[in-house]
């Protein structure tokens, strides 16, 4: 029988029930005129079988796995010259894409799902639309308000984006192999927010640096930026991340870049290198 073999170490679950298949991509919603559609991971192509029903998606699908490479090329004969055999996370969209806009579609593999959003939000400006089945406990996690305690990076830059939907659960046993974890559909659909408010790149730094240690007030946890001590006195900085809105991250941000204090440029030549060991070593002694 022609089949693949779910691999462990790709983190393979195959969604075996076609009705489910069915409604997630019976979920996209293709914004902004988009007409390219990239699966993620199509494995045997449950997915992948639905969407070429709709003659108004360009499909194609990226997978990594050779053995579901083969299978696709077998089983759908109408996917030629659309199948990207390698690592979504190694792909350069733009590339991939020039110029086009770009919805995102997947039973993800498990073990890189915050990864795929990770480089969903590298392509932000192109990807207009994701619908993803994931572990219950991300897809919680990317949807929650701030206050909460599972509220976390992925949270606050996906929302900053995105309008965040989580739209219904999946049981292990439609899946073979059944995962350990129960399963969620979410879809992101890119808001208006084309350009924060602030320095994004500064953003998306003031963000993990303030959740890497979350039980931190943010005037210990933004250390350090080099802030000085009087630039920290706002009542924000007594608060915790998992208390801030989007918005409030944007406005933190614009007070880290006006209050930061910009390190000295490092001198990577060896005559400074070795001035500095013995300075070093002159004070020890």
């Amino acid at each position: 029988m022609d089949h693949v073999s779910p691999k462990k170490h790709l983190g393979q679950h195959f969604l075996a029930d076609p009705n489910i298949a069915r409604r997630i991509v019976d979920s996209l919603r293709l914004p902004d005129s988009v007409t390219e559609v990239l699966e993620i991971g199509p494995g045997m192509g449950v997915l992948t079988g639905d969407l070429l029903k709709h003659p108004e998606y360009r499909t194609t699908v990226v997978e990594i796995d050779r053995e579901s490479v083969a299978y696709l090329e077998r089983n759908f004969p109408a996917l030629d010259g659309r199948i990207i055999s390698s690592d979504f996370l190694k792909q350069d969209l733009g590339q991939l894409f020039p110029a086009q806009p770009l919805s995102i579609i997947g039973n993800f593999p498990y073990n890189i799902s915050s990864q795929i959003f990770f480089q969903v939000l590298t392509h932000r400006h192109q990807v207009r639309e994701v619908v993803g089945m994931i572990q219950k406990e991300v897809a919680d996690r990317i949807a929650e308000p701030p206050g909460s305690k599972t509220y976390g990076i992925l949270s606050v830059l996906l929302q900053a984006f995105y309008t965040v939907e989580l739209l219904f659960t999946v049981p292990p046993h439609v899946f073979i192999p059944p995962p350990k974890v129960q399963s969620a559909v979410i879809r992101l659909t890119r808001n208006a927010t084309e350009q924060l408010a602030c320095d994004e790149k500064l953003f998306f730094k003031v963000v993990k640096q303030a959740f890497q240690t979350r039980r931190k007030t943010l005037r210990n946890a933004l250390k350090p930026f080099g802030m000085p001590a009087e630039a920290t006195t706002d009542p924000i900085f007594e608060k915790r991340a998992e208390q801030l809105s989007v918005a409030d991250f944007v406005e933190l941000t614009k007070h880290v870049q006006q209050h930061r204090v910009v390190a000295p440029p490092q001198v990577n030549n060896a005559k400074s290198r070795r001035a500095k060991e013995v300075s070093e070593e002159t004070e020890e002694e």
